[in-house]
């Protein structure tokens, strides 16, 4: 995209208010419109969590949205709501230099580009189910991990030529349960964020070894870390699933999982990288706000007095 281009999309986005969000009450009823959509940025209103993590809302002619970016479980950016509301956000709060975006909807990204490099997208759709809806299966041997297992774990996720880069701390932060030959293991599945305080967790990390698979072991390790997140007071587990990986999808299913909306991954880099444009909007912004809101910003022209 060009650099007119660009500016043209900023001048699309006059008039929408910008603010910081920090009450986890207010970010909450935010995100409440689809649950399972929002539930990673949900999962960051944890205390511990939540002190690592920055919400932006905006407000404005076509709608509203809010985003969070945080470094409490790496760089991440989560958006939510309108598009052209989460692009005047981006305009002045574009978040850190390289990140993840690890939930966003396939409307947003026009809007991520103006402000961002968007690489390595991933077309998603989101599954969940409930203490109601889960069908359980009969347990197999199956065991927790812990970060003792770290090593297993890494050389597991490596088995196909991906880079692993889990600590033992990050484990034992988690959920995880997997499925062994002997002392090998062969498939795990855990949570990338779980939150009693919100009743809502993120499963994910799911795999099999490739000569493992089609033994119905994905769907033995989603089932146990699923139980367990339910017995923790999560009272919905959401993942994330290629909708063209029928046999996920279908293992899934028969476990009380149901599609939802569609989500999109992607690696995330600053087009401005030393954030100078960013600074001169935010600048600009809180020159045109309301004398009584000294933390709103007004993207593209003054608010009416």
């Amino acid at each position: 995209m060009t650099d007119g281009a660009i500016d043209r999309g900023h001048a699309a986005m006059a008039g929408y208010q910008v603010m910081p969000l920090t009450d986890r009450r207010q970010i909450e009823a935010r995100l409440s419109e689809d649950r399972a959509f929002s539930a990673y940025a949900l999962g960051h209103l944890e205390p511990q969590l939540f002190a690592q993590s920055q919400y932006w809302g905006a407000d404005g002619p076509t709608g509203h949205a809010t985003v969070m970016h945080s470094n409490a479980l790496g760089s991440v950016t989560v958006a939510v709501g309108e598009a052209e509301a989460v692009a005047a956000i981006l305009s002045l709060h574009p978040g850190p230099r390289l990140g993840y975006l690890s939930t966003g909807a396939p409307e947003h990204l026009p809007a991520l580009r103006r402000s961002h490099l968007v690489t390595d997208t991933l077309q998603m759709v989101r599954m969940s189910t409930t203490s109601f809806s889960f069908q359980d299966v009969d347990p197999v041997d199956l065991r927790p991990l812990q970060g003792r297992d770290v090593a297993r774990l890494n050389a597991l996720y490596g088995t196909e030529g991906g880079p692993t880069h889990y600590s033992a701390e990050a484990v034992d932060r988690a959920i995880y349960y997997g499925a062994f030959d002997g002392d090998r293991l062969v498939s795990v599945a855990g949570t990338h964020v779980a939150s009693p305080h919100q009743s809502i967790a993120v499963l994910g990390n799911v795999f099999t070894h490739p000569r493992y698979r089609g033994r119905g072991l994905a769907k033995q390790v989603t089932a146990a870390v699923t139980r367990e997140l339910l017995a923790r007071g999560c009272g919905e587990v959401v993942l994330t699933v290629n909708p063209e990986n029928t046999p996920a999808v279908a293992a899934y299913s028969t476990l009380g999982y149901r599609q939802g909306s569609a989500v999109v991954e992607a690696r995330l880099e600053r087009r401005d990288l030393l954030g100078l444009s960013p600074l001169w909007r935010r600048f600009m912004a809180r020159r045109r706000g309301r004398p009584d809101g000294d933390h709103i910003e007004w993207v593209g022209h003054r608010p009416p007095r």
